[in-house]
């Protein structure tokens, strides 16, 4: 039996997961600051994941585990996209061996300060001001705009 999330937008209304995105993009209108994300994000989420590591390995794992119910509940293509990055990145975490802690804290901070360059060029806030959900949506937003040139449908 079909669910409200197999039924065309046009029929049940844009799912969460597009009202998400088109709210994220909003915010993301120019070419610069979108291209910056495009950098920043991976690299915030590595840098995140690095540092959750050097605290403790299971520390990660929870972190990574909790966003994929997050995921999982919004799309089963993100949600398998996601896990395939959070291994990459638990990969490069494991070959940064001891130097994990100071080299995913330097990432984290050039990272946001990118992130916050993009967003002075934009001239508008980023979003997960308005909602901490948004830090979940910014890789997605991401990973949508190849999907959709692909023809990936999410």
């Amino acid at each position: 039996m079909n669910d409200m999330a197999d039924i065309p937008d046009t029929i049940a209304g844009p799912r969460r997961v597009d009202q998400l995105l088109a709210h994220y993009s909003e915010s993301h209108q120019n070419p610069r600051n979108e291209l910056i994300h495009f950098i920043a994000i991976p690299l915030i989420m590595l840098s995140l994941v690095g540092m959750m590591f050097a605290l403790h390995p299971y520390v990660a794992y929870a972190f990574i585990a909790a966003s994929m119910v997050y995921y999982a509940r919004l799309s089963a293509v993100f949600f398998v996209s996601m896990a395939l990055w959070s291994v990459l990145f638990l990969g490069i975490v494991f070959a940064m061996g001891p130097l994990v802690l100071p080299v995913c804290a330097a990432i984290f901070v050039g990272a946001w300060i990118l992130q916050f360059i993009g967003h002075k060029i934009e001239g508008k806030k980023p979003s997960f001001f308005e909602d901490i959900q948004y830090l979940w949506v910014g890789p997605l937003f991401v990973l949508s705009k190849p999907f959709a040139r692909l023809g990936i449908r999410w």
